[in-house]
């Protein structure tokens, strides 16, 4: 058992790690927070009975509720129907469109999880730049940006504002109400809205995605099932020697010999007859291909039935849970399961289209797929990929639809009139949309962001650590002693700061978990109201603008709109600025400083 003042130099220390290698991004930050609580565990810092406690905060259940009830309305085409009616809305006036698609992120995002939305609109603001003769990149930050705003509006709009209660309830406040929040977000909103209504037009780049900036070098090809018939000269070569390995302009993809599939063909593979072909390539190849007689349109057994297969270029972006996320994409067999090429990859302004096999695909990756759009659809649904602009046609459950928009409305209202804690609430509404097959189960379970959640249970052990050994109250001492003299207005604005200059480089939860404590003993230190503190915490790590690593919607729209960093950083820092001038007029006013 280390000595006290040990121990709170080694929990500092550690905590200090814990940041570092969030910045490192060598580790998730799941398995980050798992090291520093079993360091802590090993040094008896924290007793097993301690870190299991954490297990009894209210806010990790809610989060996953709300997790399953976003994915309920998803589900059951609510979301889906909403994009649709807004394309009819707006028209194709880019003013329009963007007021439009600002308006409707921030109300859907003030109840659903952020990302989700991001997800779903996102198609739809691509469709709606190209309506209006615009670039995507016009559209997607602003979206990005409306959700996260939005999210301020209520309790439940994004899992910050339900974690920052927790701890303050385990802090010994008040739990917060549904909408006590909304009419300082308001402000926050507005101001935000007219901001990038005036400067996001001026300060976004007019920049294309990945197919658009490829496809000028692609012409429109055709997959095809094609037969090497028994007086075929290709009969004994290689694919290289019957130039099918690309170099034509042909690709063979499959090779069907008999009733067996031949392992992924490769140059050296040799042909035989009766060999069944598939491959893709551009019409004139293929045309050829017949007419010099080395190959047959597959017609059966008398040759007569042309399978062709009109193929498009899609984009699929990696989603949040996508189980094609950090695996080599050799091991992720994608031809030969689904029938898709993948022809390039982007990743932060950069496309990938060479050693793709060693590439590991990552949250917020775009892929340039080739295929049919079943093909392309049921990849991107198995994989947990949204597609950019193939159709999509998914089955949704618009029977359900008044089941999951009643199960979320209950849990608003219910709260809203204190008729039972959110969390119970929030549990009730997820079984009812699980009885009821709103979604099924499996959906459910994928819904919920489960490496989220254990960074939440981490930093939330973590910060007992830190209670424990006294870390905080020494970080409140030493910050008070640095300000002596420093009025309650700035004060507030220092913990504003603090909060949106982690959370630009971490993890946004993490930051709430550490930082609300810190607050709530600076208030307290002064002998002022929390509340105003603890929600300049709740807004401060939502609000990330200035980086796209600050917040997932950031990181979703990184790629998909072409975007680099420092357009992030020009529109970005601007807003964060404005937020919080906003923060030190608002707050003070709908939370006075000083404790009646």
């Amino acid at each position: 058992m280390l000595s006290d003042s040990l121990s709170l130099w080694f929990v500092a220390a550690l905590l200090l790690w814990v940041l570092y290698a969030f910045v490192r991004e060598k580790w998730s930050p799941d398995i980050v927070v798992a090291i520093a609580v079993a360091a802590l565990l090993v040094t008896e810092l924290l007793t097993p009975h301690e870190v299991l406690s954490v297990l009894s905060n209210s806010a990790p259940v809610t989060i996953a509720c709300m997790f399953v009830l976003s994915a309920a309305l998803e589900r059951t085409g609510c979301i889906d129907a909403l994009g649709n009616w807004l394309g009819d809305l707006v028209g194709d006036s880019p003013t329009r469109v963007l007021a439009g698609l600002m308006l409707t992120a921030l109300a859907v995002s003030a109840f659903l999880n952020n990302t989700p939305v991001v997800a779903i609109l996102t198609p739809v603001a691509i469709a709606l730049a190209k309506r209006a003769h615009s670039s995507p990149s016009k559209l997607l930050i602003p979206l990005s940006y409306a959700t996260v705003l939005g999210g301020m509006l209520s309790m439940i709009g994004t899992s910050t504002n339900i974690l920052v209660d927790g701890v303050a309830r385990k802090a010994g406040l008040e739990p917060f109400g549904m909408f006590e929040i909304t009419p300082a977000a308001l402000a926050f909103c507005g101001v935000g809205f007219v901001y990038l209504m005036l400067f996001s037009r001026r300060l976004l780049p007019d920049r294309e995605t990945l197919s658009r900036q490829l496809r000028p070098n692609v012409e429109r090809t055709f997959m095809s099932e094609l037969l090497v018939p028994h007086d075929s000269p290709v009969i004994g070569k290689t694919l290289s020697e019957a130039h099918l390995n690309g170099g034509s302009g042909l690709q063979v993809l499959k090779i069907f010999r008999g009733d067996e599939q031949l392992s992924e063909p490769g140059h050296a593979t040799v042909l035989a007859a009766g060999d069944l072909l598939l491959l893709h390539g551009h019409v004139k190849d293929v045309v050829d291909l017949r007419q010099n007689g080395h190959l047959a349109f597959n017609r059966g057994e008398d040759f007569e039935t042309v399978v062709d297969h009109d193929v498009i270029l899609a984009e699929a972006i990696v989603g949040r849970n996508s189980r094609y996320s950090h695996r080599p994409m050799r091991d992720l067999d994608l031809t030969p399961r689904y029938g898709i090429n993948v022809l390039a990859v982007h990743r932060q302004d950069e496309n990938v289209q060479s050693n793709l096999d060693d590439f590991q695909l990552q949250f917020g990756d775009v892929m340039l797929v080739e295929g049919t759009p079943a093909q392309i659809r049921r990849f991107a649904e198995n994989g947990d990929l949204i597609s950019l602009n193939a159709v999509q046609e998914r089955a949704y459950r618009r029977d359900k639809a008044p089941i999951a928009i009643l199960a979320t409305l209950a849990v608003v209202i219910l709260s809203a009139f204190s008729f039972m804690p959110i969390e119970g609430l929030a549990i009730i509404a997820g079984a009812v949309v699980l009885g009821t097959r709103c979604l099924d189960v499996e959906d459910a379970y994928k819904a919920v962001d489960w490496k989220v959640l254990s960074l939440i249970f981490g930093m939330l052990a973590i910060s007992i650590a830190m209670e424990k050994v006294g870390l905080v109250d020494l970080v409140v001492n030493h910050t008070m002693a640095a300000l002596p003299d420093a009025s309650p207005l700035l004060m507030l604005g220092f913990v504003y700061l603090l909060t949106t200059i982690l959370t630009e480089i971490l993890s946004n939860n993490a930051v709430a978990v550490l930082v609300t404590p810190l607050a709530i003993g600076i208030a307290q230190n002064l002998g002022l109201d929390p509340r105003p503190f603890v929600v300049a915490v709740m807004f401060a790590a939502s609000v990330s603008f200035a980086t796209p690593i600050g917040y997932q919607t950031n990181t979703f729209v990184y790629n998909a709109g072409g975007y680099r960093f420092s357009d992030f950083l020009r529109i970005g820092i601007p807003l964060n600025i404005l937020m919080m001038i906003v923060a030190m007029l608002v707050l003070p006013m709908v939370w006075p400083l000083h404790a009646a």
